[in-house]
């Protein structure tokens, strides 16, 4: 499968709410397929389709080789625990830049498989973690709305400086 040109922060769509998911098929399988190439090429663990363009609620998360590849399809949190967790986070749209956020450390996730099917899990940990960045993501919330504005300021000046903004 194809990898996907990546979209630069600050490109507008990556603030863009994305679309509910409603046509299932080859298509659809076939942008999960170009996702999880060029996530795995960009290097990074998470991606949805609106970091290629395309504004619809999918991502694909890649953690490691054991915990293999998981498609989620218009996913919602439906549930997330009280205690938190602080990691580093970035993105592929803004590589070579991370900060810390800080998020519920247990989450239930409600989504739709690659064939339409409903299912819903339990995460915590880094699953958690990346599943709330992909649905911030899905829902328009770019990670650098995550951090205090003096953090976000820096985190946009370092960016600069490694000259990789696109538009």
């Amino acid at each position: 499968m194809p990898i996907r040109p990546i979209l630069r922060f600050p490109d507008p769509r990556l603030s863009t709410p994305a679309a509910t998911v409603e046509h299932f098929g080859a298509n659809l399988a076939a942008l999960a397929a170009d996702l999880l190439d060029t996530m795995r090429a960009a290097p990074g663990i998470g991606i949805t389709a609106p970091h290629v363009g395309v504004l619809q609620r999918l991502t694909v998360i890649e953690l490691d080789a054991a915990s293999g590849v998981k498609t989620y399809v218009n996913p919602q949190i439906t549930w997330s625990s009280t205690e938190t967790i602080s990691h580093a986070e970035g993105s592929v749209s803004m590589p070579g830049i991370t900060d810390d956020i800080v998020r519920p450390h247990r989450i239930r996730v409600r989504y739709q498989t690659l064939a339409g099917d409903v299912m819903e899990e339990e995460a915590d940990g880094l699953l958690s973690i990346c599943l709330q960045h992909e649905i911030d993501q899905l829902d328009g919330i770019f990670w650098l709305q995550r951090l205090s504005r003096l953090k976000r300021e820096r985190a946009i000046k370092r960016f600069a400086k490694l000259g990789k903004t696109g538009g």
